[in-house]
């Protein structure tokens, strides 16, 4: 009997102003155009990708709405090449995962597997003013928080000890998803209340990991750095799982 035969959803077409943006993006980097260039003018860019005036308008209304490039009025104005923020790029991305209702197992396994190396890739080559400003960090949950709002504010303020760390990354790719999805678990944490009801537990060992992890960055052990950060990561997993499942009970008595 001959194989079944499959049909796969066929991608749907990009529109022609998605298309001549695409195609102006890559003319950008093939030109090595830095933020700040000028682009050519409309006339300049009709007769170079062959397309309408309206279609031109359209595909850099697109680029705009992207951030990748600025427009100003005026003397002097017209169109430039923009480098997008760390900010507007993780509300992009973040934009995408909104309706992908995701949990705290798929960010702590994908935290588990890149904080340790972070973790060890930064050891002993901190400065001193960044140890200090981890430490200021942690100086804010201290004590257990006394009100729901104090545990609200406590749970963000741990969660930015490793935004700090995710900026001090030599790979700007490996410090880019690690800053993402530390925005993406305060986001969930913050929207979903999952720092009601306080967990003590959570918060002594949170503060105690991050308290050592410090001192082995200071110390420039990289294999304790590195494990103290992956035992922090699976004890974060555990209790902060805890929490989504005392918010999902809640939901459902409620």
């Amino acid at each position: 009997m001959p194989p079944a035969i499959t049909h796969s959803k066929p991608e749907a077409k990009l529109s022609r102003p998605v298309q001549v943006a695409e195609s102006i993006k890559d003319w950008v980097v093939e030109q090595g155009l830095q933020s700040g260039d000028r682009l050519p003018g409309e006339v300049e860019l009709i007769a170079r990708f062959a397309m309408s005036k309206g279609t031109i308008r359209e595909a850099m209304r697109i680029l705009e709405a992207q951030g990748l490039i600025k427009t100003r009025t005026g003397p002097g104005g017209g169109s430039f090449v923009h480098e997008v923020s760390r900010q507007r790029a993780k509300a992009l991305l973040g934009n995408y995962f909104y309706f992908k209702n995701l949990t705290i197992g798929d960010i702590y396994q994908l935290r588990l597997t890149l904080e340790p190396e972070l973790a060890a890739s930064l050891a002993g080559k901190l400065p001193e003013d960044v140890l200090l400003q981890l430490e200021e960090n942690i100086s804010q949950y201290s004590e257990p928080s006394t009100t729901l709002e104090e545990e609200r504010l406590q749970h963000v303020a741990f969660l930015r000890f490793h935004a700090i760390l995710a900026e001090q990354a030599k790979n700007p790719l490996l410090g880019f998803v690690i800053d993402f999805m530390v925005n993406l678990l305060t986001d969930l944490t913050v929207y979903r209340r999952l720092y009601s009801p306080p967990n003590i537990e959570l918060w002594r060992e949170g503060r105690d990991h991050q308290q050592r992890l410090v001192q082995a960055l200071r110390n420039g052990d990289c294999e304790l750095a590195r494990s103290i950060m992956s035992d922090h990561m699976e004890t974060a997993w555990k209790l902060m799982r805890q929490q989504e499942v005392e918010m999902e009970s809640r939901f459902i008595s409620e």
